[in-house]
């Protein structure tokens, strides 16, 4: 098993005929069971062409109605992009990852706010998708570093989830679900709907987490898997090993009022029972370690 998508999703491209859009979609539909996954595309002024034998339709409830599509991944650009997802919520998917970057803040509200009380999942914006290695990938990542396996990933960071990712392959550990949450201040899935989601996963036997500085997510997390989780957590925040005068880390990652610093974090996940690494190239080998 696996969380979010498997090889029965059916997805679609919002803004499939984009370069950004051609190029990743053609990546995940050549990746595992792609080509069965992928099965169509959106965009209002090319209703009726295709990319690449993949149908492009006018509206997303017309993509879902012709081709049974339940999720839709957009790389619609920033200033109509929160519209895309609007589109989508109202066709109602059950999923719907989008990867564009830069959507401006207040967009991201209203949509927030019109997702109230519907059923239909967001990761992301700002994110690089979600895999199930060795049956879908949906997003930017590359597939090749991806190996089957019990481990659950959650990340803010995309950079970082292929980091975690890598290791875990070098050390033999495969994935169960791999997902980035993105970064940006206003945003859908948290690391608690996903920690939540691998608790009750059979398939997943353990889990790293990781965060960035700025906001309250991780603490939150942190504290519904002391109280609840089955399965070891390993930790780690991107900032705290940032080299002087860099900043690592998105436009959400802002520390407000001396709160929300990667050590403040790191104390309270450690008081939870998370197992934390300083160090990010020590993430693989520490998960190892709790198995």
């Amino acid at each position: 098993m696996s969380i979010l998508i498997n090889r029965n999703s059916r997805v679609i491209t919002q803004g499939i005929t984009g370069k950004t859009g051609q190029y990743h979609t053609r990546t995940s539909r050549d990746y595992a069971e792609g080509r069965t996954c992928f099965v169509g595309g959106v965009n209002p002024n090319r209703a009726g062409q295709d990319f690449e034998g993949l149908p492009i339709f006018g509206t997303v409830r017309e993509a879902k109605e012709r081709t049974g599509a339940n999720v839709s991944v957009i790389y619609v650009p920033p200033p109509f992009a929160a519209a895309a997802i609007d589109e989508a919520v109202d066709a109602d998917l059950d999923l719907v990852i989008c990867i564009t970057e830069g959507i401006p803040v207040r967009d991201m509200i209203n949509t927030r706010d019109r997702m109230r009380g519907k059923r239909t999942l967001l990761l992301g914006p700002n994110c690089p998708g979600v895999i199930t290695p060795g049956e879908l990938k949906i997003g930017i990542m590359p597939g090749h570093i991806h190996k089957q396996g019990p481990i659950g990933v959650v990340s803010r960071s995309g950079t970082l989830t292929y980091e975690a990712v890598g290791q875990l392959t070098e050390l033999g550990l495969g994935q169960s679900t791999a997902v980035g949450i993105g970064g940006d201040p206003v945003n859908g899935l948290k690391h608690i709907d996903v920690m939540r989601m691998f608790n009750d996963d059979p398939a997943t036997e353990a889990v790293i987490m990781i965060g960035e500085i700025g906001g309250s997510d991780e603490e939150e997390a942190a504290r519904w898997v002391k109280e609840n989780m089955k399965k070891p957590v390993v930790g780690f925040i991107a900032g705290v090993t940032a080299p002087p005068g860099k900043r690592m880390g998105h436009a959400g990652a802002i520390i407000s009022g001396g709160k929300g610093t990667a050590q403040e974090k790191l104390a309270i996940m450690e008081s939870c029972g998370i197992k934390v690494t300083r160090n990010p190239a020590e993430m693989g080998k520490l998960l190892k370690s709790v198995l």
